[in-house]
């Protein structure tokens, strides 16, 4: 079954470039895990407001990247300095239905 992880978030004013470089490097590091799917990210640039969703084929590729030691780091200076607030949700996927151009 397939799982999704959503992360909403509000970032704060500071670090940027900081930050603009650790999501560009979280990215490509969570591409390259076994059971990784897929991606989305967006992120309004007026209320700083973002949502990712990231999709694993099950929950032991969700806690493989969780406990990456790389993006356990992301996820401390995250809290540090990236992000006001956060919420991550994890649930499985029971139904997807779609349109490809």
């Amino acid at each position: 079954m397939t799982i999704a992880v959503i992360f909403t978030s509000r970032r704060t004013p500071d670090h940027d470039e900081e930050y603009a470089a650790m999501a560009a490097r979280m990215d490509q590091l969570v591409r390259e895990q076994p059971g990784f799917i897929s991606i989305t990210s967006v992120r309004d640039p007026l209320t700083r407001q973002g949502v990712t969703v990231g999709y694993f084929v099950d929950e032991e590729a969700v806690r493989a990247w969780r406990e990456h030691p790389e993006h356990a780091e992301a996820q401390r200076q995250g809290i540090a300095d990236f992000y006001e607030e956060y919420h991550v949700t994890v649930a499985s996927v029971s139904r997807e239905y779609g349109s490809h151009a």
